[in-house]
């Protein structure tokens, strides 16, 4: 298999667009997006409802047609062809199964339609069904299933037919917390057993994070943001990313000064300092904006020595504290008025134990704060 991680396998693309873009009328669902995808990646579309995840998968397979750009896949420009014409299957957010058809009926609807012979459908039904962990309910009627099992059902249609990249559009949106949980992993395992490319949209953060080998940020019709699961979520390059996924507290300013890899960013009369990274240096008093994962947060009863514990603070007196089990979330707001999130490991001792109306300080490690630019 290809570097899923980067996406830079040494082969051709699994899938590329290039400058791909639909518009209905005056709006612009989707604005000139390039992408690459690997072959055999797990890669997730993620990203607000209508922000055009979906217009993305759709185009990829063929459902509508582009007001601009190509689509190249295995490195064939399929840009006009119909869905039938490429190598792609379809894995609905509605379970679009056929209530008068056996289980086995529904996985093998797509093999009846290329006439395949009738023993060989068979086999080939009662292998997928063993591989999506249905063995045994080929007889069952699909209304007889769960919400779970009737997703088995038709992962493993769409997974019969061989193609080389499965779409699936927001595939565990009708399921409860808990079963979609556990399907995470189960689709996670499928792909990786059957080896081929996944394309995966959700607006569930924790969904994505869960099986996605890298994750493309989606919204306002722009491609916001591609990069392996562990950097979007650590190391956001742009503020959309940073504000979506995961908790992070945002403070907008200006660029101070860059110091050794730090950046000083002035708040009206405060600063806060935030490692730059890999960014391209802003310019000096231009607007820019942090941010700072909750968890990397820590709430103190006294202002730390920065020279000695390399923490950096900000004052501000305590709201309320949401015990959430496992963390507890405390709420504190600035002289500014911005309310800040720090969540905190309950079990874990915690260096100031506040009351509501205290002051308190909000400290962090530069390393541990994201510069934005945009």
């Amino acid at each position: 298999m290809n570097d899923a991680s980067t996406g830079t396998g040494t082969g051709t693309a699994a899938v590329e667009t290039i400058g791909l873009g639909k518009n209905y009328g005056q709006v612009r669902a989707l604005k000139s997006v390039d992408l690459t995808i690997a072959p055999g990646e797990y890669f997730v579309l993620l990203g607000p409802s209508g922000g055009g995840k979906t217009t993305l998968l759709r185009l990829i397979g063929g459902f509508i047609r582009p007001t601009a750009g190509r689509v190249l896949l295995n490195g064939r420009d399929v840009s006009h062809l119909p869905p039938d014409k490429r190598s792609t299957s379809m894995v609905f957010q509605s379970y679009a199964l056929f209530p008068h058809m056996t289980v086995a009926q529904n996985v093998g609807y797509g093999l009846r339609l290329r006439k395949r012979p009738r023993d060989e459908i068979q086999a080939e039904v009662e292998a997928m069904l063993d591989l999506v962990g249905l063995a045994g309910y080929g007889g069952r009627r699909t209304f007889e299933l769960s919400g779970g099992q009737q997703q088995r059902v038709q992962l493993a249609r769409a997974l019969i037919l061989k193609s080389d990249i499965l779409l699936l559009d927001e595939p565990l949106a009708a399921l409860d917390a808990q079963l979609r949980k556990d399907m995470c992993f189960e689709l996670k395992h499928l792909q990786e057993k059957v080896g081929i490319t996944f394309i995966h949209v959700t607006h569930n953060q924790e969904e994505a994070m869960a099986v996605a080998d890298r994750i493309a940020v989606v919204a306002g019709g722009d491609l916001v943001e591609t990069a392996g699961v562990r950097d979007i979520y650590e190391h956001p390059q742009r503020r959309f990313t940073a504000g979506f996924v995961g908790e992070r507290n945002i403070f907008e300013g200006t660029l101070a000064s860059v110091s050794d890899g730090i950046a000083t960013v002035r708040r009206g009369e405060r600063t806060i300092a935030a490692a730059i990274g890999s960014l391209a240096r802003p310019p000096v008093g231009g607007p820019v904006s942090v941010s700072i994962r909750s968890e990397s947060l820590e709430l103190l009863d006294a202002p730390p020595d920065t020279s000695a514990t390399g923490l950096h603070a900000l004052e501000g007196t305590y709201v309320e504290g949401a015990y959430l089990g496992l963390v507890t979330r405390h709420v504190v707001r600035l002289a500014s008025g911005q309310e800040i999130g720090v969540r905190a490991v309950t079990a874990r001792p915690s260096a100031a134990n506040p009351t509501p109306g205290q002051t308190v300080y909000v400290a962090w490690r530069p390393a541990d704060a994201a510069l934005h630019v945009a």
